[in-house]
């Protein structure tokens, strides 16, 4: 059994409307960040400048996104066999990393500001605070249209809805200073904006550091797959050394081993596993190995337990999709 990959193909799906949205974005965010700068020096109101700083942020985090889709559409190579897809993750773990980076910046300028208080122009800093606001909306409904479920995508998202919150907390500081003068309230509505960005920065790091550690997509626990194979595919004796893993996010894919049933058809076997792993838990790359039951067992090397499986070097190989019964010598692996 020996074919070459010719067609072998990694590329991602195209992904020009994220791209898209997510440059829009980011022209509206930098070009409004100036104009919340200069509002919140004039005024005086630190709600604002950390609003305006946590929008530098996103139009950082923003073209950081762009660049991973440009990256992340590059095509597969050798030394880069599934493309540049981690870019996006990547760019996802560093927009998390952003957002904790403001969250201190501003819980510290708050604690300066509650031990020397300053003057704060209550009428400028709602104006800017209102047409702040009116911008987030407009940025945050560009990016929901569509794949907000996307890493990349969910991250800018979040940074958004920090804005949001941010520009909500400013709009109320300067319409209780100007009713009540109390300037405290300024840093204390910061701070709790800074925990509500905080929650959603923790949940970014932690998918993207899932993902990075090759974490498996929650629909699709190894012991899920076996369980659901074993029930839902005739002629299957026995599914092992299952490991299903994210290269990015909505792409997952699965490596096992499936050991027929006397007198299947083992071509058919696979064919059908690759049918039940796409349709049941959305894989559609998978590298499924025949386990004949002469096969000696072996321990497995990826930390499973010992004396469950069997030896990986007995067993012959096949892919999902367009991959199947490919050779897996990549030394002839073409684009």
């Amino acid at each position: 059994m020996s074919q070459s990959h010719e067609g072998h193909d990694h590329a991602p799906k195209i992904t020009n409307d994220n791209q898209r949205k997510v440059l829009i974005a980011f022209i509206i965010t930098f070009t409004y960040m100036v104009v919340e700068v200069i509002g919140g020096l004039m005024s005086g109101s630190l709600a604002l400048i950390a609003d305006a700083g946590h929008m530098l942020t996103d139009a950082g985090a923003l073209a950081l996104s762009y660049s991973a889709f440009r990256f992340g559409q590059r095509a597969a190579d050798q030394n880069r066999t599934f493309g540049y897809l981690r870019f996006e993750v990547i760019a996802g773990l560093v927009n998390a990393l952003a957002l904790f980076a403001i969250v201190i910046w501003i819980a510290i300028e708050a604690i300066d500001r509650f031990r020397t208080p300053g003057e704060i122009l209550a009428g400028p800093m709602f104006l800017v605070a209102i047409v702040g606001l009116l911008i987030n909306m407009l940025v945050f409904w560009i990016l929901t249209r569509g794949d907000k479920e996307h890493v990349n995508i969910k991250g800018a998202v979040l940074h958004v809805m920090g804005d949001l919150l941010g520009s909500v907390g400013a709009i109320s500081a300067a319409i209780i200073i100007y009713f009540t003068g109390w300037t405290p309230i300024d840093p204390i509505l910061s701070i709790l904006v800074s925990v509500l960005i905080l929650r959603s920065a923790w949940a970014l790091l932690r998918n993207s550091l899932h993902i990075l550690l090759e974490g498996a997509p929650e629909n699709a626990k190894p012991e899920e797959i076996q369980n659901y194979l074993m029930s839902a595919v005739t002629g299957l004796a026995a599914v092992r050394h299952v490991h299903v893993w994210l290269i990015t996010s909505g792409k997952a894919l699965a490596t096992l081993h499936v050991q027929p049933k006397d007198g299947t058809d083992p071509r058919l076997l696979i064919k059908t596993v690759e049918a039940e792993l796409a349709k049941r838990f959305d894989i559609q790359h998978a590298t499924i190995a025949i386990d004949w039951p002469d096969s000696p067992s072996d321990d497995c090397t990826m930390g499973e337990k010992p004396g469950e499986h069997t030896d990986h070097d007995h067993a012959d190989h096949s892919e999902t999709g367009d991959h199947t019964n490919h050779d897996h010598d990549h030394t002839g692996h073409k684009h």
